[in-house]
């Protein structure tokens, strides 16, 4: 899942240009990476001591992202640098914790293996907290979005959430949103209707601009993603209809690290507090999913 930040407006060229981008650079798993620290943020040594001592060693996060999905994490023009409102907020994290973070651009679906199989430290790419999830990895709440549909201005092909039986969808790869078309699809079948037609891609940047083309007729995302995915293409696209089945986001870190885990919750919980959470969340116009507090494992 993924709202409208605070660039230039992007043409349906440059769009249609960084999905080829980014699928042959980072989106295909490429080593694209940044590493920084969060300027102002205050180490708190309470929190920084809960630290594995694996990771204390180089004071570096090796996080694993998909970055494809504006605003929350994706390429600066270099294509290379991540960046990001979810890129800004674990960097705070880290520093809370004494530590710093290094972002790796890697396929969405290949992160939580990565995690689990110590190739990523931690997954911090807008992951929807889920009880499926849970099972493999420890999650930690820091974000509230939805699920949010758009299609081209004027919506020529005429979608109708409810009903988008028989019509073309674009939806990102192992999202909760292919779960969401794949019940639609399987409801319209069930009532003798054509199915939805799914077209799943490996990043969002590359199912949004088949929406900007006309490839396909409408897709879905995360809430602050559909509506960046309109400010940045000139609103040449349109959202339809309301945000819905919100649910948290959650870092992904391994199964046997409970007590890092408790301690990243608390770094949110004292960014919250401080006021950092709510300036870096306003930094990306993505304030409206805010959450006064963090948990690990919430259910949902």
């Amino acid at each position: 899942m993924r709202l409208i930040a605070r660039f230039v407006t992007v043409t349906t060229a440059v769009l249609l240009s960084s999905s080829i981008l980014a699928g042959c650079g980072g989106g295909s798993g490429s080593p694209s990476s940044s590493t920084s620290g969060a300027s102002g943020v205050k180490a708190d040594k309470g929190l920084a001591a809960k630290v594995p001592a694996a990771v204390k060693k180089d004071g570096v996060i090796l996080v694993g992202s998909d970055a494809s999905y504006a605003p929350s994490e994706f390429l600066k023009s270099d294509n290379s640098t991540v960046q990001g409102f979810d890129v800004d907020l674990f960097q705070a994290v880290a520093a809370k914790l004494g530590l710093k973070a290094t972002f790796q651009n890697a396929k969405f679906d290949s992160i939580i293996p990565g995690v689990t199989s110590g190739k990523y430290e931690f997954g911090v790419s807008s992951f929807t907290v889920n009880a499926d999830r849970e099972k493999q990895v420890t999650m930690v709440s820091y974000y509230s979005a939805g699920t949010q549909w758009f299609t081209r201005k004027g919506n020529p092909d005429k979608v109708d959430p409810a009903n988008a039986c028989g019509k073309a969808i674009a939806v990102q790869t192992n999202t909760v949103q292919l779960d969401d078309l794949n019940a639609r699809s399987k409801k319209c079948t069930s009532a003798g209707k054509p199915a939805i037609k799914i077209d799943s891609y490996q990043g969002q940047d590359q199912a949004t601009a088949a929406i900007v083309s006309g490839k396909d007729a409408a897709g879905l995302a995360d809430s602050p993603v559909g509506a960046y995915a309109v400010q940045q293409t000139g609103d040449q696209l349109q959202l339809l209809g309301s945000i819905y089945d919100s649910a948290p986001y959650g870092y992904v870190i391994p199964k046997d690290q409970a007590d890092f885990a408790k301690a990243v919750s608390s770094a949110v919980d004292a960014l919250i507090k401080d006021g950092t959470y709510k300036k870096v969340l306003s930094k990306w116009g993505v304030a409206q999913g805010a959450v006064t507090s963090s948990a690990v494992n919430p259910h949902v």
